[in-house]
């Protein structure tokens, strides 16, 4: 793997400018490049999906259709699934993320990608028979690489609990 020290400086964009003194501009890692399981990329299509619907105070349906009508786009099945499934569930989902969160913490008080991680994997955890492990895990690495220095702590805490108290699951790890 190649350090970004490591890397050949790319030429700045007519107009662009370092955003600080000496910094230089590499390429980054999309993760569609990068070697994730397909269940990794289709839950990160899944968080760009409800992201969005989350940003634009829309219904996640209406994102995904756009994703499915669009020709160059590949919709995974299990994609559709996490958010269809956070979509009909969403007000189930949210109480048991707020019963879940510290109450000076109000789901609505969340950075919106812990939020939706949140959903993913509280959608994952109780309406779903996936084991506990990667449902939680998988939310962390994506909360890693894409949210706050804090929201790894705060994700693990809040799935940790719901892990504790998942209702109903026979012959998984209730951690």
């Amino acid at each position: 793997m190649t350090h970004p020290s490591d890397e050949q400086p790319l030429p700045l964009a007519a107009g662009e400018h370092p955003p600080v003194p000496g910094a230089i501009k590499v390429s980054s890692v999309d993760m569609a490049d990068a070697h994730y399981s397909t269940r990794t990329k289709a839950r990160k299509a899944a968080l760009d999906i409800l992201f969005e619907a989350d940003l634009l105070n829309r219904d996640p349906f209406v994102s995904l259709a756009q994703r499915l009508d669009d020709p160059e786009a590949s919709v995974r099945e299990f994609t559709r699934e996490i958010v269809l499934g956070v979509r009909d569930n969403s007000e189930e989902i949210d109480r048991r993320i707020s019963s879940l969160a510290a109450s000076q913490w109000p789901i609505e008080r969340m950075p919106r990608i812990d939020r939706c991680l949140a959903r993913i994997a509280i959608y994952e955890l109780d309406f779903t028979d996936i084991d506990v492990r990667p449902a939680i895990s998988e939310a962390l690495e994506l909360a890693d690489g894409l949210s706050t220095d804090d929201s790894v702590t705060f994700l693990n805490g809040l799935l940790g609990r719901a892990a504790q108290t998942r209702p109903g699951r026979k012959g998984h790890d209730q951690q």
